[in-house]
């Protein structure tokens, strides 16, 4: 018997005080056992009579959310407010695909509202009382159709196996992301971003373009700097809402590349962003939601590769 491994536990349903003596192995070379209060075992937190308080209690403290929350992550289930969110994305995509002469176009206007012009059915023209009495998430249906664009281009050209920028300009791009093996692997490659700066600002034929995207209370923002022989050429500043940080920096690569491709006598351009994995959705040609800004950036990139077969462009990766 391994003693140090050793552990005294009694379950019971009684409601009177239970207080048992310890288990004296003192004569077979062993300590005293004193009953626990609790025990864990596999993960499961017991007591003596199996309520499993302690174990509920450990869950809220690790998710930190309430009891309900907890269940759902232990449980694998999506939050409600998540699901909710999805069931209304999905009937908005379905009051899209509708057809004109549909009995539900008539709860929708054809036209935006006004203060003035209400729909009948509009959300607006609700009393207090009423308003008082709603729950989220309901909302006037017309004011999140921003939210819905068509963004998948299967069929596009540039998605064509055989005509595909990797498949006749492999060389004239690449990715420079940095590596996380250590300190000094990072201190490297900000040392050759330093480098990359100083040189794109002596060659006139060297375009820099700088994107930044950050979310806050969930508005993105995304900032693009563009500098020619070193001179600030485009500085754009973007606010939008229900947009994903990856659709939005994929936006300012695209405005920023059609700004690089546009300049006059540009030969490389040098794109410095933090979010390297939305750059690779570039050349992504796999069915994905954001399809519209990659077929124009990869538009804009034929061009600019057709132009001159010495033009290039590098993705290098900030890390923030």
């Amino acid at each position: 018997m391994e003693h140090v491994k050793t552990e005294v536990f009694h379950f019971s349903r009684s409601n009177r005080i239970f207080d048992l003596p310890p288990l004296d192995l003192s004569i077979l070379g062993g300590p005293i056992l004193y009953p626990r209060e609790t025990w864990k075992y596999l993960g499961f937190i017991f007591n003596r009579k199996l309520s499993f308080y302690q174990y509920i209690n450990w869950i809220l403290r690790a998710f930190q959310m309430s009891l309900s929350f907890g269940i759902e992550a232990i449980a694998g289930l999506i939050p409600i407010h998540l699901h909710l969110q999805k069931l209304r994305g999905r009937s908005q995509l379905r009051a899209h695909a509708l057809s004109y002469n549909h009995i539900l176009q008539s709860l929708l206007d054809s036209r935006p509202n006004t203060h003035k012009n209400y729909h009948r059915l509009s959300l607006d023209l609700l009393t207090k009382r009423q308003d008082e009495m709603l729950k989220d998430p309901i909302v006037n249906m017309n004011n999140r159709f921003n939210e819905v664009f068509s963004s998948f281009n299967p069929l596009n050209f540039e998605f064509s196996p055989g005509s595909r920028i990797i498949d006749t300009l492999s060389s004239h791009f690449s990715f420079h992301p940095f590596s996380k093996q250590g300190k000094n692997s990072l201190l490297s490659h900000l040392h050759q971003l330093d480098n990359l700066a100083v040189v794109s600002s002596k060659n006139p034929l060297y375009t820099l373009v700088v994107t930044d995207v950050s979310i806050r209370n969930n508005v993105v923002t995304s900032i693009v700097h563009i500098h020619i022989y070193d001179k600030s050429v485009v500085k754009t500043l973007h606010h939008v809402v229900n947009v994903t940080s990856m659709e939005a920096e994929l936006f300012a690569i695209r405005c920023s590349i059609n700004q690089a491709v546009n300049s006059q006598g540009a030969s490389k351009i040098i794109v410095v962003t933090n979010l390297i994995h939305s750059v690779k959705r570039i050349f992504d040609f796999l069915s994905h939601p954001y399809q519209v800004h990659t077929a124009a950036i990869l538009s804009e990139l034929r061009k600019f590769f057709t132009i001159n077969p010495n033009n290039k462009i590098e993705f290098w990766e900030c890390p923030s």
